[in-house]
């Protein structure tokens, strides 16, 4: 079944996501490579592709696990929770209904 995994930033995380992102991709790649990744990335603090120094609020991922344990267990190990970027992470079961 596929998950959202909600990242929600700690206030002023650009120097915290900096250091932990290489980790972080990393994991998304296994997942890509796994065929398990449906979509993955950040939320601009701002109404831009690139936001600068404002920075970002959160991230999105849609991955495919076996059960929501599953898919909490990946979330709450992830470089971003280690490195105090996330001060909240929400897992929640979700039907992709489009693009069909």
């Amino acid at each position: 079944m596929l998950y959202a995994i909600f990242g929600n930033d700690v206030p002023n995380s650009a120097e915290k996501r900096k250091g932990a992102r290489p980790a972080h991709l990393a994991r998304l790649q296994k997942l890509q490579d796994e065929g398990h990744l449906v979509l993955a990335g950040p939320f601009p603090a701002v109404d831009a592709i690139d936001p600068g120094a404002a920075g970002f609020s959160g991230s999105l991922i849609v991955a495919e696990f076996a059960s929501l344990e599953v898919a909490q267990t990946w979330a709450d190990a992830d470089p971003y929770v280690a490195a105090g970027v996330y001060a909240q992470v929400a897992v929640r079961p979700y039907k992709k209904v489009f693009p069909a």
